[in-house]
């Protein structure tokens, strides 16, 4: 298996998701998010594959953990376990990307091949039902930043990796 990255959006005070949906719309982020994942494989849990409708366009290889059967007519792969998911990406070319929801960031976050993590952080408390786990002692070390405001609403772009 090859290391993998981890990539979200989230508030300060760590939601990122309500009743299956994000809490605001923030459309430089998704750009972000589509453009850094394009041509990559993908990684997600069913509920966030259901919602991204698109996941599978751009030259995407995505792995969806589920125990349900996928629609017929999707090129996604189901898999069982976060780990099956990373050992077959790791077959396909390009990077890896760990995209949500809750439960496989909290296993993605304290796997050992996880390396980087791209976060949208978003400068405002939201009201949710999924949180993105605490990242600040294992993604310690700061590659970039960038910041930036859609309608009053401040977030910043940040590239971490493991502190070693």
């Amino acid at each position: 298996m090859r290391s993998f990255n981890i990539i979200v959006a989230c508030s300060e005070n760590r939601v990122i998701g309500i009743a299956g949906k994000l809490p605001w719309s923030i459309p430089e982020d998704s750009e972000f998010f589509r453009n850094k994942t394009a041509g990559h494989s993908v990684i997600m849990g069913r509920v966030c594959f259901d919602e991204w409708k698109d996941a599978c366009s751009l030259g995407r290889s995505v792995f969806v953990l589920t125990t349900s059967p996928l629609p017929k007519d999707s090129t996604a792969v189901a898999v069982s376990s976060l780990n099956e998911g990373l050992q077959k990406a790791s077959l396909q070319s390009g990077e890896i990307f760990i995209c949500g929801g809750e439960a496989v960031y909290q296993e993605a976050i304290v796997h050992p091949l996880a390396t980087r993590l791209y976060l949208t952080l978003v400068h405002r408390q939201f009201t949710g039902d999924r949180l993105f786990p605490d990242w600040k002692l294992l993604f310690a070390r700061e590659i970039d930043q960038r910041s930036a405001e859609h309608q009053g609403l401040k977030f910043t772009f940040l590239t971490l990796e493991k502190a070693i």
